[in-house]
């Protein structure tokens, strides 16, 4: 009855999350895993704030915009369902 939308939303998912994991790959996310137990430990008090690249901002709004339109798309189907069922 449903599971058509919900196949496809899990499959959107699932894509979703296969880009992300790619995009964390090519951005070295997974890079130096031996140094980052020790990271809490560095007392490096005094660097500043670095200013972040045009790219780096233009990325950070498009995963928030992912992330918006993939809770739209679960409230969608939720409120869908319910209509549904109440009929």
């Amino acid at each position: 009855m449903y599971y058509p939308y919900f196949i496809a939303y899990m499959a959107a998912g699932f894509v979703i999350s296969i880009v992300v994991f790619f995009w964390a790959l090519n951005n070295g996310q997974f890079k130096d895993q031996q140094r980052a137990r020790y990271i809490p430990l560095e007392s490096d008090l005094n660097t500043k704030p670095v200013k972040a690249s045009r790219f780096a901002r233009i990325e950070t709004i498009a995963l928030f915009s992912l992330v918006c339109i993939v809770l739209a798309t679960s409230v969608a189907v939720v409120v869908f369902a319910l209509v549904k069922a109440v009929r």
